[in-house]
């Protein structure tokens, strides 16, 4: 009976019946206790790239926005007479801002380029470990303004890295800004937001 069982191949002892269980998980996919973290770790993949897609939408748009309204402001505004929108409260003027959002230090444009390309290139990194919607969105809105400000600050004039930005945007009794400045702010609230209601960009919610 013992030669049978040898021959036939089946298990007469609890380390035979672990050996075939081992070997099963194996041709599953993986070691032993390893198939619900890899079930897990492929069905957050899908979602993870969903995110990645949500915040390069967000951000394309954001920026072909911003690089149309400026592209319509020098063709049609520059150097004619400002356009009311709302009376004297809200107007369109064309301007060159040669400093930060909202025309503040112009004696620092080649930091400002140096700061935007910086902030570009950590959106984009952060964006492997993208979970979050909410955070997809804000990250694209930083990416596609710092983008739209950063295209004026190497194209145009005086020179490379020291480019003034279009600005067009004229609210009474405040300052004169564009939609790549719009767009960095909203970014900058909504991340403030996620911030203080412990959401991470991971998806994870943390509580102090």
């Amino acid at each position: 009976m013992a030669e049978a069982e040898r021959i036939i191949g089946t298990p007469d002892t609890p380390d035979a019946d672990r050996d075939g269980q081992e070997r099963d998980d194996a041709h599953a996919g993986g070691a032993p206790g390893a198939g619900a973290e890899g079930t897990v770790a492929e069905a957050e993949r899908p979602r993870g790239k969903r995110r990645v897609a949500v915040l390069f939408a967000v951000a394309a748009f954001a920026y072909a926005l911003d690089l149309i309204s400026k592209m319509i402001v020098v063709a049609k505004l520059e150097h004619h007479e400002p356009i009311e929108i709302v009376g004297d409260w809200l107007r369109f003027e064309a301007i060159r801002n040669a400093g930060a959002a909202f025309g503040f230090g112009e004696a620092f444009t080649v930091i400002f380029t140096v700061i935007a390309a910086a902030v570009i290139v950590v959106i984009i990194r952060l964006a492997r470990k993208l979970y979050s919607l909410p955070w997809a969105i804000a990250l694209g809105l930083l990416l596609g303004g710092a983008l739209g400000n950063l295209t004026d600050r190497i194209f145009r004039s005086p020179g490379v890295f020291e480019g003034a930005v279009v600005d067009f945007i004229a609210p009474k009794h405040f300052a004169v800004f564009n939609l790549a400045d719009s767009a960095i702010v909203c970014g900058g609230i909504l991340i403030v937001l996620l911030s203080f209601r412990g959401l991470d960009p991971d998806g994870t919610v943390h509580k102090d």
